[in-house]
């Protein structure tokens, strides 16, 4: 009996221990899992990358930030904050304004500022790009420090996946730093592509080059007619260059198509020439150092020629491609959009996730998504906040509005005139159009030949407004505030009971009254009535 009784403890804390040992197993393995360097690690230190980290880092998450800039096959490179700071809408802008100050230069005369010899006046390409770089640089240390204050731990490596977990960061001496992180986020962004013809990559230039070039650009041929193409050959043209410009098949694909033209058409009266239907075959480099580039033109009837010029530099502006081929995506489980034939990320719409739970997409990588810095900036935030901050909000990719920074800038919102009429039919939409003065534009007699707007709306009821699209100065300035409107349901009755502010051109929209469909000409008699 006693013995039995005495047996009876010892099975007990023989259970015990097994229970005990079963439960450490167990928290081993959960550990092992959980056993993460980092919470997030961010793959590109571009707009959306960073504004994601920054995010994530405020809401008590430990992150890490992966970037490293391959030199462009001229070498160009550049230093943290991504295309938007260091190659793309900065400078861009930065160099657009310096075009616009040249015209205003001119344009001073007849406001009776006296010029010493307006003719003499030059433009001086390396005070402008010093100029640039100096305020790019300027970013970049702003940047750099901006992570440091904030805890994020910024790593100049090269990243690509060893496993669905763990990145792995080649720095710049090629020696390997791996990081295992709970969540990962790819933000790799895109660089420009080249045609597949001889010297393209040798002797051509891109984007992510010209607003940096050692040499002033001279003649200069742009081949691609999307809005960096058109763009350029605007700041270069009001600059004082000689600009042409080589378009396969249309202008602006993807804006509305009526704007298009007149962006194309107003470039072409500041002397900008456009070779319609035409594609280069081949770039050569003289004895002198300038380019050949042999081209094709195909006329309506479906007949090719050949011709050939000669220009001092030649960039492309063909398209962008994302940067995930160095990714090793595979290792992960990754697959890119199209089954894996496109190169870039299709994600969930709720939560940005790419195939693979745990891994997330942003920005320009982004499939059929803008690729715009606001937009990336605004889901970046978004995908740290519900990772971290227990958000349930959404990305809203519709509705979103941007500016095309030609010389007459093209800002617009919402649907083109082609889109709306494939949703509701011709009958359906209703077109407001009209051309205006600026009257800025009076006193230096300045064309206002392409000064358009049009806001397309739905025909029945209200009118809610689907599209807004204008063509002018400070086009930007001007569809903002108009972009917020349309993304709370205006109506083209509620915009048309708008005051507006006089004498702006913002206003023009406001005063929107005759439509297409009456036939009646939308040119005003003056700018007061």
């Amino acid at each position: 009996m006693a013995t039995a009784v005495l047996a009876r403890p010892a099975r007990s804390l023989i259970n015990v221990v097994q229970c005990v040992r079963l439960i450490r197993t167990q928290a081993t393995v959960m550990f092992a899992k959980e056993n993460y360097e980092y919470d997030l690690v961010v793959i590109g230190g571009g707009s959306g990358g960073l504004a994601c980290a920054k995010q994530a880092v405020q809401l008590g998450a430990k992150v890490a930030v992966l970037d490293f800039v391959k030199p462009s096959p001229r070498g160009t490179k550049w230093g943290l904050g991504g295309t938007c700071v260091n190659v793309g809408c900065i400078p861009k802008k930065l160099m657009h304004q310096a075009s616009l100050l040249g015209e205003a230069i001119h344009d001073s005369q007849p406001y009776g500022w006296q010029l010493p010899d307006p003719a003499a006046i030059r433009h001086d390409w390396a005070t402008l790009t010093e100029s640039v770089q100096n305020h790019i640089k300027s970013v970049n240390w702003v940047t750099r420090v901006d992570l440091r204050d904030q805890k994020v731990e910024y790593v100049n490596g090269l990243g690509y996946f060893k496993d669905d977990h763990t990145v792995v960061a080649v720095m710049k001496n090629q020696t390997e730093r791996e990081l295992r992180a709970k969540h990962v986020v790819i933000a790799v962004g895109g660089r420009p592509r080249y045609p597949d013809i001889p010297g393209a990559a040798e002797y051509g230039i891109t984007s992510d080059d010209i607003f940096s070039l050692p040499q002033a650009p001279g003649r200069t041929l742009l081949v691609g007619a999307g809005y960096i193409g058109l763009e350029c050959a605007g700041f270069l043209k009001g600059l004082g260059y000689d600009v042409s410009v080589m378009v396969r098949s249309i202008l602006l694909r993807g804006f509305d198509q009526q704007m298009a033209t007149m962006v194309g058409d107003s470039m072409v009266e500041k002397g900008i020439r456009f070779h319609h239907r035409s594609r280069p075959l081949a770039v050569e480099k003289q004895p002198d150092g300038r380019l050949l580039v042999r081209y094709e033109t195909v006329d309506e009837a479906g007949t090719a020629t050949n011709g050939e010029d000669v220009f001092d530099t030649v960039l492309f502006a063909i398209g962008r491609q994302a940067e995930t081929g160095t990714l090793k995506l595979a290792n992960a489980g990754v697959v890119t959009a199209e089954g894996g034939k496109s190169d870039k990320l299709e994600v969930d719409e709720t939560d940005h996730r790419t195939n693979v739970p745990h891994i997330y997409a942003v920005g320009d990588v982004l499939y059929r998504k803008p690729e715009l810095t606001p937009v990336a900036i605004h889901a970046g935030r978004i995908i740290a906040r519900r990772l971290f901050g227990g958000s349930e909000e959404r990305m809203d990719y519709a509705d979103v509005a941007t500016t095309v920074f030609t010389p007459l800038e093209y800002g617009c919102v919402g649907l083109s005139e082609e889109a709306a009429e494939a949703a509701h039919g011709k009958d359906g939409i209703e077109v407001y159009h009209a051309y205006y003065k600026p009257t800025e534009f009076f006193v230096p007699q300045r064309s206002v030949r392409y000064c358009y707007l049009k806001a397309v709306a739905l025909r029945e009821g209200n009118q809610r407004v689907l599209g807004l699209h204008f063509l002018g100065p400070a086009a930007g300035e001007v569809i903002q505030g108009f972009a917020a409107a349309l993304k709370c349901g205006l109506t083209m009755q509620v915009l048309r009971n708008t005051v507006g502010i006089h004498p702006t051109v913002a206003e023009e929209f406001t005063r929107l009254a005759i439509t297409k469909r009456s036939g009646l000409d939308p040119t005003p008699a003056t700018c007061c009535s």
